[in-house]
């Protein structure tokens, strides 16, 4: 099936986007444009943003789609954010004793 693919994925950047989340999802739907209408794309690439961002699950199905369409470039994201700063979660106990203990 064809299928216009002269939309301007730059409209679905929002303003409050980190640029790191906005450059994995525009390269995504810029390897994928040939490939799904417009609208599909787009939910593709908010799913793939949702995995990779925060750690979201899908049906199996949607997953193993998000892991073929974006082979390679999820690695390359990844390897990029090694050496960047990582969230640590500690339970609210954990903080309190830690406060309290002054360890």
């Amino acid at each position: 099936m064809t299928h216009f693919q002269g939309w301007d994925i730059e409209k679905y950047k929002c303003d409050h986007e980190p640029s790191h989340h906005w450059q994995l999802k525009k390269e995504f739907m810029e390897r994928n444009k040939d490939r799904f209408e417009e609208h599909q794309l787009v939910c593709l690439a908010n799913t793939l943003g949702n995995i990779e961002f925060m750690g979201c699950q899908y049906p199996q199905d949607t997953m193993n789609l998000i892991q073929e369409l974006s082979m390679g470039l999820v690695d390359d994201f990844r390897d990029a954010q090694k050496g960047k700063l990582q969230r640590t979660f500690v339970s609210g106990s954990d903080a309190a004793n830690r406060k309290v203990n002054r360890k």
